[in-house]
C-alpha cells in the first residue's frame, strides 16, 4: 500500500528539510547572551602616538585603540618586510612559529606556523598569521598598561623596550624586556614559548620612587581585514571568548560589531580574541583579577577590528614589587593542543574555541573516535570508513526494527491490497480499518523513520568535523583526493580532467559525489517506487539532487555518505532475508529498463 512504500520519501523529505534549514536558512549557532547592555562606538580622535600614550596617562580608565603610526602609511600598505626592518626586534623561532617581537610596545606582529602551508603544494608560502601595523593586512597583540595615579608614564603602544636578556625567543630560551619611565617605575617583562602556539608574559613592576603607583594591564588583538573567504551558517568567523568563568561562550560576527561595539560586562576569569576557520588569536587576562572587556570596529584613520580587555589596577607601593601574568594564544587550532591548554593553564571553556555546533556532545567523541583511528592507520580517509563502520554498528539495534518495520509492512500488502479493493473511494473507512490492521498485526507505520531521524544528527556532527577541525585541513585519501576538507577537484564537465578547462561552479560535479549519487540511487530501489506520481518524481530525482547538492561539499563528507549508503544497502539486504521478505533491489533496476505495456483504448 501507499503507506508501506511511502516511508523512505518520509525520511528522505525530512533529511532534505533539516539539511535545507541547518545549512542555507538558520544559523546553527546559538547567540550568547550577554549581561552587558551594548554600548556605541566611542568616536576616536586621530593623534600621534606620543600623544596617545599622553591619553591614556590622563584617561586611565579608558583602553586607547588608536593604531601607532599614521594612518597614510598603515593605509598605504608598506612592504612587509621593509615594516619589519623599521624597528628592533627579537627573534621567534619554535618547531611551531618563526617570527619576531617588535621592541616597539612589545608587539607580537610578525608571526608565521611553520607545520601549515597556504595550499597542498609543498612548496607553497607557510601561513603567514601577524603582520605589522603599517602593512595593509595588519594583524598583531599587545600587552601594556594604562597610567594612573603617580605612576608616570606607562608602556603602551609607542613604548620601545630594552632586550634585557636573551637573544632568542625559544621554547628553551625565555627573553626579558625592561622599561623604566621618569617615576621610577620599572617594568620587567619575561616572554616564554612552548613549542606549540601559547606565549606566557610575566610582568614585574617595581616602584623605586617615593610615592605609590597604580597601574592597569590591558591587552588588545587588533586586525585590518576580515577573513577573504565568504563566510558560512556553519562556522563561526569573528569575535570570541569566555567572559568569566562561569559564563558561556559570546560570539559575535564582524558584521555585528561593524555596526555597533559590544561592551560586556565586568568579568573576572575567561578568555578574548578573533577566530578565523583554523586559525585563532586570544588573550587570557590574569585570572585574579578583574576586567572590562569589547569587542570594537574603529574607522578612524585605518580601520580595523579590536578585541581588548583592561583589567583592574595594580598598586605598586614605593619600594614594593608587584606582578602580573597574562597568556597570548597565536596559532592553529589543533584540538589535542587546544584541550591541553584548557587544563594545563585552568582556562574555562577554552576547548570552545573550535566551533563544535550545537551537537558538541556527539562532534567532539566523533573526532576523537576519528583521531583514534587515524593514529592506527595513518589516513583520515581511511578513518572516516572506520568511523562510519562503529556509527552503524551502534545504530544496529535501531536499523534492526527499521528494516524489520518496513518487512512486516510488506507482508501485509497482499491484506492492505484487499482493504483498497473494499473500501474504493471510501478514504476515511480505508483509513480506518489499516489502523485496526496495525493493531492487529503490531506494527506501527513509522517506526521505520525514527532511526533514520536519529541519525540526522550525526550527519551534521560529521560535517561539523570535517568541516571545522584543522586536522582534516590538506587531510589526503587516495588518488586525486589530496584535501579531505575540500570538494572532490574532479568533475565530468571536463571529462575528470582531461580536457583543459575548469568547469562552472554550478556544474562541478566530480566522482565521489557521483559514487555517492549511484548508492543512494541504489539504496532508494531497495523499496518499491510509490504509486502517488508526485511522490514517485520526488523517489526518482532524490538521488540526482543530492549528487549536485553534495558536489561542492567537502570530499570527506561524500565519502563517508557513500560509505554508509553501501553499508545501508548491505544491511538492510541482510535484515529482510532474515525476516523472509524478498529484497527487490534487482527486480526494481530490471523494471526500469522494461518497457511498459500500450494502454488500451
Amino acid at each position: 500500500m501507499q503507506n508501506n512504500r511511502n516511508y523512505i520519501i518520509a525520511i528522505a523529505l525530512s533529511v532534505l528539510i533539516v539539511f535545507g534549514w541547518q545549512f542555507f536558512i538558520m544559523n546553527p549557532r546559538i547567540e550568547a547572551q550577554r549581561k552587558a547592555e551594548q554600548a556605541r562606538i566611542e568616536e576616536q580622535a586621530k593623534t600621534a602616538p606620543a600623544a596617545d600614550q599622553n591619553a591614556a596617562a590622563a584617561t586611565p580608565g579608558t583602553v586607547n585603540g588608536t593604531l601607532p603610526g599614521s594612518t597614510a602609511t598603515a593605509a598605504s600598505g608598506v612592504d612587509r618586510d621593509a615594516a619589519l626592518a623599521k624597528s628592533a626586534r627579537v627573534v621567534i623561532d619554535t618547531p611551531a612559529l618563526s617570527g619576531s617581537i617588535n621592541l616597539a610596545g612589545a608587539r607580537f606582529d610578525d608571526l608565521k606556523l611553520k607545520e601549515y602551508r597556504e595550499t597542498v603544494d609543498p612548496t607553497s608560502p607557510i601561513i603567514t598569521l601577524f603582520n605589522p601595523a603599517d602593512t595593509k593586512d595588519g594583524y598583531f597583540a599587545e600587552l601594556g598598561y594604562i597610567a594612573g595615579e603617580g605612576a608616570g608614564a606607562a608602556p603602551g603602544p609607542a613604548t620601545v623596550w630594552t632586550l634585557a636578556e636573551g637573544d632568542k625567543l625559544t621554547q628553551s630560551t625565555p627573553v626579558t624586556l625592561s622599561f623604566t619611565n621618569e617615576s621610577g617605575l620599572t617594568f620587567l617583562r619575561k616572554i616564554s614559548v612552548d613549542e606549540h602556539y601559547m606565549f606566557t608574559v610575566e610582568d614585574t613592576i617595581s616602584n623605586a620612587g617615593t610615592a605609590a603607583a597604580s597601574v592597569a594591564p590591558y591587552g588588545r588583538i587588533t586586525r585590518y581585514n576580515k577573513p577573504s573567504t565568504p563566510s558560512v551558517y556553519v562556522l563561526h568567523e569573528g569575535f570570541l571568548g569566555v567572559i568569566g568563568a562561569d559564563n558561556g561562550l559570546t560570539e559575535d560576527k564582524y558584521s555585528n560589531i561593524e555596526k555597533e561595539a559590544v561592551s560586556n560586562a565586568t568579568a573576572t576569569g575567561g578568555w578574548l580574541g578573533i577566530t578565523d576557520k583554523y586559525w585563532a588569536t586570544a588573550l587570557v587576562p590574569q585570572q585574579t583579577l578583574s576586567y572590562d572587556s569589547r569587542f570594537s570596529h574603529f574607522t578612524d584613520g585605518q580601520p580595523r577590528f579590536q578585541a581588548d580587555y583592561k583589567n583592574s589596577a595594580v598598586s605598586v607601593a614605593p619600594g614594593q614589587n608587584a606582578s602580573v601574568k597574562q597568556l597570548l594564544f597565536a596559532g592553529a587550532k589543533e584540538v589535542p593542543v587546544v584541550d591541553s591548554y584548557e587544563a594545563t593553564y585552568s582556562i574555562p571553556k577554552f576547548d570552545l574555541m573550535i566551533d563544535w555546533g550545537w551537537f558538541y556532545f556527539i562532534t567532539k567523541p566523533m573526532f576523537k573516535m576519528m583521531d583514534y583511528f587515524y593514529r592506527l592507520v595513518g589516513n583520515f580517509g581511511v578513518a572516516i570508513l572506520l568511523t562510519t563502520i562503529v556509527v552503524k554498528l551502534l545504530f544496529f539495534p535501531l536499523a534492526s526494527k527499521q528494516y524489520a518495520s518496513m518487512a512486516n509492512m510488506k507482508r501485509m500488502q497482499p491484506k492492505m491490497e484487499e482493504l483498497k479493493a473494499k473500501f474504493g473511494d471510501d478514504k476515511m473507512g480505508l483509513q480506518q480499518a489499516m489502523m485496526e490492521l496495525y493493531r492487529t498485526e503490531k506494527i506501527n507505520p513509522v517506526a521505520g523513520c525514527w532511526p533514520v531521524l536519529l541519525q540526522i544528527p550525526v550527519f551534521f556532527a560529521l560535517y561539523k568535523v570535517i568541516y571545522v577541525t584543522i586536522e582534516m585541513r590538506h587531510a589526503p585519501f587516495f588518488g586525486w583526493i589530496q584535501d579531505l576538507s575540500a570538494p572532490d577537484p574532479t568533475t565530468f564537465v571536463n571529462l575528470f580532467g582531461l580536457l583543459p578547462f575548469e568547469a562552472p561552479t554550478f556544474l562541478h560535479l566530480g566522482v565521489w559525489p557521483i559514487i555517492m549519487g549511484i548508492t543512494m540511487f541504489l539504496q532508494m530501489r531497495m523499496n518499491p517506487t510509490p504509486p502517488d506520481p508526485t511522490q514517485a518524481m520526488l523517489f526518482n530525482w532524490m538521488p540526482l539532487i543530492f549528487t549536485f547538492m553534495l558536489g561542492t561539499f567537502p570530499a570527506g563528507l561524500v565519502i563517508y555518505w557513500a560509505w554508509n549508503n553501501t553499508l545501508s544497502i548491505l544491511q538492510q539486504a541482510i535484515i529482510m532475508k532474515r525476516h523472509g521478505v524478498k529484497v527487490e533491489l534487482f527486480d526494481n533496476l530490471k523494471g526500469l529498463f522494461k518497457r511498459k505495456p500500450a494502454e488500451t483504448k
